[in-house]
């Protein structure tokens, strides 16, 4: 796999990632809303109680986190149909100490 490739690669991953968290945050947001009938709670407000706010941040990785790791599974999909070759990836680094 040669660098221009890896660098789409990179470009490419980091603008779906980057929409993608921001669609499923205003998805996951909107679905609290539809839920609970209030605006999500800022979990760092002393305000809000410790259950309410460990829900949102709970509610929200999990939305999150789910919606990127389908989006990244599908745009993997769609370099090996689109290149013919499997995705770029970097050796792991290790670190002796």
């Amino acid at each position: 796999m040669n660098l221009s490739q890896r660098l789409v690669w990179n470009i490419y991953a980091t603008a779906v990632g980057t929409l993608t968290a921001v669609v499923a945050a205003k998805a996951v947001s909107k679905a609290w809303e539809l839920a609970t009938g209030d605006a999500p709670p800022e979990p760092n407000d002393p305000e809000v109680p410790l259950r309410q706010a460990l829900t949102w941040a709970v509610a929200s990785g999990v939305g999150v986190g789910l919606a990127q790791l389908m989006m990244n599974r599908f745009a993997a999909a769609g370099w090996t149909r689109a290149m013919g070759t499997p995705v770029p990836r970097f050796s792991k680094t290790n670190l002796t100490i």
